[in-house]
């Protein structure tokens, strides 16, 4: 029984199958890329593009073109059950991907999956998709890309002879179905595309920073040790506390870890979270001196002392069932080498690079002196 399909209803999307391969210009390597396949169901106007991969990124990109394609959107997005767009197949209750729920919300379209073991439900793109296959495949088998913008070109070129073509049983060309029958009733596009964004959730640290990426965003300090929801664009970074929205930051690439706002941190000499710089001072030195003075110049090699607070708690607990004097020892060399982060100080330990370090007097006072052997002794 044939499925009908009313005018600016659904869109059915896909990976297809087969890949296209593309050669590195510079080393002649090989690397398939995937192909994305979209199909309207009433007019059967397609969109195809190569992505790299499957993924989320690939996957929501390759959305936002074909909206663009299309110049409007239906009502419904069929996708079939793809990871990277529903996180949990079912045939009651689906489970979709917060980023892809984002994107088809910007839209203004739902998302309605193709029910498992239910072929008929993807019977629009599948079709769709081995005539992609043979029709862009077929045409394009004898021809080497060298990158995945010459393949795309030669996509849509293939797509406007496909979609301009006329269907004999019809009489008339996808396209001109799609202007006359599909696209009257479709949405209009929202002013700007949908911006990809990843979601996370993180837990406010006590120096009241969040870490996306490697890196560390500050938060309005009364949310130390609170779970919040990070949102993550190539160009920002929000940061949402049940729901609203407490700190905007610009993404950061390269440069310091921290990006602070003046207005997240605690007035000053203000304690918050029974967190200071004298309490840390204190624990160092209970060690001993040379583990004191190395907190203090992790805490005043930063913008603000609160940023050296994670390092510093993490060269305490490395210190842990270490022996006092060791202990010593290795931050001893960490502050004469500049040794100032936590992955430094482990390195120390961990080789035994403290053995090294100057010998020191009865006092605790390193004690300096020529190399009086020369720098041909050993040979």
């Amino acid at each position: 029984m044939r499925q009908q399909h009313v005018a600016g209803d659904k869109a059915f999307v896909d990976y297809s199958g087969k890949r296209v391969p593309i050669a590195d210009p510079a080393t002649g390597e090989v690397r398939c890329a995937e192909i994305f396949v979209a199909v309207l169901g009433a007019s059967n106007l397609t969109y195809a593009e190569a992505t790299w991969t499957q993924t989320l990124p690939d996957w929501i990109g390759a959305h936002v073109r074909m909206f663009r394609f299309y110049g409007s959107a239906p009502r419904l997005l069929v996708p079939d059950n793809l990871k990277s767009g529903i996180n949990k197949a079912s045939f009651y209750d689906p489970e979709v991907n917060r980023s892809y729920a984002a994107m088809a919300a910007h839209y203004s379209v739902g998302i309605l999956p193709a029910r498992p073991k239910r072929p008929r439900d993807k019977a629009a793109v599948e079709a769709g998709v081995r005539f992609a296959q043979s029709y862009i495949l077929g045409r394009l088998r004898n021809v080497t890309f060298f990158s995945l913008a010459e393949c795309n070109d030669a996509i849509a070129g293939a797509m406007e002879r496909m979609n301009d073509r006329e269907m004999r049983r019809l009489g008339v060309s996808r396209r001109q179905l799609f202007e006359t029958v599909e696209r009257p009733l479709m949405q209009a596009l929202p002013q700007d595309d949908y911006e990809y964004a990843e979601w996370h959730l993180a837990r406010v640290g006590i120096d009241y920073h969040v870490e996306v990426q490697g890196f560390l965003y500050s938060v309005p300090h009364s949310l130390l040790r609170e779970q919040v929801d990070t949102r993550a664009t190539t160009r920002t970074i929000e940061i949402f506390h049940r729901g609203k929205r407490v700190a905007a930051h610009a993404r950061r690439y390269g440069g310091t870890r921290h990006g602070t706002l003046p207005e997240h941190m605690p007035s000053a000499h203000r304690r918050y979270a029974e967190w200071t710089p004298e309490r840390l001072q204190r624990q160092a030195r209970g060690i001993g001196p040379n583990t004191e003075a190395l907190i203090i110049a992790v805490m005043a090699r930063r913008p603000h002392p609160e940023q050296g607070f994670r390092t510093c708690l993490g060269v305490l607990r490395l210190f842990r069932g270490v022996d006092a004097a060791r202990a010593e020892a290795v931050s001893l060399r960490a502050v004469e080498i500049g040794a100032l982060t936590y992955a430094s100080v482990a390195s120390i330990l961990k080789h035994r690079l403290d053995r090294s370090a100057s010998p020191q007097a009865a006092d605790g006072t390193p004690l300096l002196h020529a190399n009086i052997r020369g720098p041909r002794y050993y040979h």
